[in-house]
């Protein structure tokens, strides 16, 4: 999967989580740029992408997450080859 469909796919699930129809995620977005991203819709949102693309993340990956960008690497380099 390319990024930039992984990147689509992230701005619907957390544009769905946040209830923000007109979100417009890029590479370099991070939480603190979104209203309403917060540390309890982050753990929402990591659930959700979990799901949807039936990944698992360990903890120090999700710690790591600095931006969008980080998750959609991580998501690729999970795919399954």
């Amino acid at each position: 999967m390319e990024d930039q469909e992984i990147l689509s796919q992230l701005n619907t699930i957390i544009g769905g989580v946040l209830r923000k129809k007109d979100l417009v995620l890029t590479p370099e977005t991070t939480a603190k740029d979104v209203p309403g991203w917060d540390s309890l819709t982050h753990m929402i949102i990591i659930d959700s992408i979990e799901k949807h693309f039936k990944v698992r993340f360990k903890l120090n990956e999700i710690m790591n997450f600095k931006n969008v960008g980080d998750t959609v690497t991580c998501i690729k380099g999970k795919e399954v080859k």
